[in-house]
């Protein structure tokens, strides 16, 4: 096995790790957006019921802060999962490009040796056609 060919499995196997850990990233920006989606329908609920009991107003006040905190800090947790899908994303797109140029090698070095192997047997048959001819050349000088 060539060298080349050892490269680019290995090569393909942190292309699948990298993709791997990029669609974790793209996961995890999809449930905190998810968290997002369900804390503001419970601030809804919450407001509902406050408008609706007046003694569950006085505890809305408490709930609202806590639950603009939390939407805070859901909205940095998104913004540095973006990040890193950003980061990700470009070693996906490094490691795509190290496989590519692996895989052009072993083609060029492929190429290559048929072009060797192909020379050889040109030669072969040069050779066996100088040997029959030089048999006949013999045989009718002789014969």
């Amino acid at each position: 096995m060539s060298s080349f060919k050892t490269l680019i499995r290995v090569q393909k196997w942190q292309l699948d790790e990298k993709r791997r850990a990029l669609t974790e990233l793209q996961n995890l920006e999809d449930r905190l957006r998810s968290e997002i989606d369900r804390l503001a329908e419970e601030m809804r609920a919450e407001q509902e019921t406050a408008r609706n009991d007046f003694n569950a107003s006085f505890t809305y006040a408490g709930f609202a802060r806590s639950a603009m905190e939390r939407r805070r800090r859901i909205d940095d947790s998104i913004r540095q999962v973006q990040e890193q899908i950003v980061a990700a994303t470009e070693q996906v797109a490094e490691a795509y490009q190290d496989l590519k140029r692996y895989e052009l090698a072993e083609e060029e070095r492929l190429k290559r040796e048929r072009e060797k192997q192909k020379h050889k047997e040109e030669l072969m048959m040069d050779e066996t056609a100088l040997v029959g001819f030089r048999r006949r050349q013999e045989q009718d000088g002789t014969g």
